[in-house]
């Protein structure tokens, strides 16, 4: 399809941050951390800042070039890479964006409980498009052109699908839904996903 993809910089924060704000407003998990429509609008905004801020520091952003599609990374490096006792990323999280919200922390431990930590990874943590854009194929190309990568290192990706349209177009990609689906506490249900590196692609 030929859409042009750039790694975003720390000039492109607002716009990433406006962009995951829109895209997963209305996401099932969104919802579940922020219930309510009036507070979700007030308060939403502030996981999208801490979870770009969090990627440019620690992995990367792509973004499509005309600003309609981003996808944030981390790359894990596999084995027990929680030793600093002092690191509480969830409880850090919660207070950055509502302390009074124990769900942004509940959500930050239930994910990191089901995630792999034995073998070096790319962790697909979030990709957003535009709503109005949706179906074109921007959230694909974006993940294909990590996945090429991957490939041709030899390297596994994961990621969580947070919701059943997404988790199909994981699937189409090579991904495969894990064991440890996570039922969050009256809530949604989201799906741990593998990719195995394709053969032959290196």
């Amino acid at each position: 399809m030929g859409v042009a993809i750039r790694r975003a910089g720390t000039g492109d924060r607002e716009a990433v941050v406006r962009l995951l704000d829109e895209a997963f407003r209305d996401d099932p998990v969104s919802a579940w951390v922020f219930p309510g429509e009036e507070y979700r609008r007030g308060t939403h905004h502030r996981l999208m800042a801490a979870f770009t801020d969090i990627a440019l520091g620690d992995g990367w952003i792509d973004v499509t070039e005309d600003g309609a599609a981003c996808a944030l990374w981390l790359s894990v490096p596999g084995g027990d890479h929680d030793e600093d006792a002092g690191d509480d990323g969830p409880a850090e999280l919660r207070r950055a964006v509502d302390r009074d919200n124990e769900r942004v922390e509940l959500i930050g431990r239930l994910t990191a409980g089901i995630h792999p930590a034995d073998r070096p990874h790319a962790y697909l943590w979030m990709i957003g498009v535009a709503p109005q854009r949706q179906g074109a194929g921007l959230g694909t190309a974006l993940i294909e052109h990590v996945l090429e990568r991957c490939d041709r290192e030899g390297r596994p990706a994961y990621l969580e699908a947070s919701n059943a349209r997404s988790r199909a177009l994981y699937e189409r990609l090579g991904f495969t839904v894990m064991d440890g689906v996570l039922d969050l506490p009256d809530g949604p249900r989201m799906w741990p996903m593998w990719r195995e590196p394709r053969r032959g692609k290196r």
